[in-house]
């Protein structure tokens, strides 16, 4: 099939860009057809299927180039950007309680990714980006996919200037608000049936970092969240329990770090010192990818501008 388009009243060399930059990009991009220009006409042949997505882009790229002047850089993020929104809407993290789970940005979706890819995975960013709940999202898939025996949820028990030690009852109550967030996530993806249960036989556990030492954890899915407020020897502890079928995700916000000043952050150290290791994922997250209510974006870039 043939499909012809005419450019009324657009400059070409504006559209087509310096070189023919544009349309050769535009050709690139649409592979599967037989593109060619001709004066103020467009000819593309191929299958009918192609030509419709093809027609459709082409109209909103003459629509783009009438509101404003199309650049190359415009283009690419035009075409490109519908296909990486495609991606993240066709990937499923996670279906639990009758919803389906899916990336909300495409940050999360290369999360995911790489989680998959690598055993060990270390993800950085700012609050409200969902590094935390989609962490906890890819353990219980794991969990329910057979993939591993057991979850383990820990946090550094660093106080972000509150002390634990006024609040009320024993160690595991005062230790269960500072978890809370892991709770949160949980009670989401599972009934609470299902979550008393696990919890019950220890298919699930939420333990303080400092409770790590001396385990091997094997045959489990591991995350370590908050993990800026670890200490240099704690995230060496800590990494050092990985057990050979264990998959572990760090999660941290490097301008978070509650840590007293003569301590380093333990996470800050282990990114810089392990990201030539092969085998290993990192993942930074940024303003732009927070996905809570809007106004957070303005609230980190004014903390961030005052700083």
């Amino acid at each position: 099939m043939k499909k012809k388009i005419t450019l009324n009243d657009i400059d070409l060399v504006d559209f087509f860009g310096v070189q023919n930059k544009n349309l050769k990009f535009i050709k690139s991009f649409f592979a599967d057809l037989d593109i060619t220009a001709r004066g103020e006409t467009i000819i593309a042949s191929g299958s009918k299927k192609k030509l419709d997505l093809f027609t459709k882009k082409i109209q909103d790229i003459i629509e783009l180039h009438k509101s404003k002047k199309l650049t190359y850089e415009l283009l690419q993020s035009t075409l490109i950007g519908e296909i990486r929104d495609k991606q993240i809407s066709d990937t499923v993290i996670l279906r639990s309680n009758s919803i389906i789970i899916k990336p909300k940005s495409p940050k999360q979706k290369m999360m995911v990714d790489l989680s998959e890819k690598n055993d060990l995975l270390f993800v950085s960013g700012p609050a409200g980006t969902g590094k935390t709940y989609v962490a906890v999202c890819l353990a219980v898939k794991a969990l329910k996919n057979n993939e591993v025996k057991r979850i383990i949820l820990t946090r550094p028990a660093v106080e972000s200037g509150e002390s634990l030690g006024f609040l009320p009852g024993d160690l595991n109550e005062k230790i269960d608000p500072y978890m809370a967030p892991l709770y949160d996530a949980l009670t989401d993806l599972l009934s609470p049936t299902k979550l008393k249960y696990y919890f019950k036989n220890k298919i699930i556990e939420i333990v303080p970092l400092a409770f790590m030492r001396g385990r091997t954890l094997d045959e489990a899915f591991v995350i370590l969240d908050e993990a800026q407020n670890a200490t240099i020897l704690q995230m060496k502890m800590f990494l050092t329990r990985m057990g050979s079928s264990a998959k572990f995700i760090i999660t941290g916000d490097e301008t978070q770090v509650d840590l007293p000043k003569n301590k380093k952050s333990g996470f800050i150290h282990a990114v810089n010192i392990l990201k030539n290791v092969k085998k290993i994922g990192f993942l930074k997250l940024e303003d732009k990818d927070v996905i809570r209510h809007h106004i957070v974006k303005l609230i980190i870039k004014a903390y961030k501008e005052n700083e």
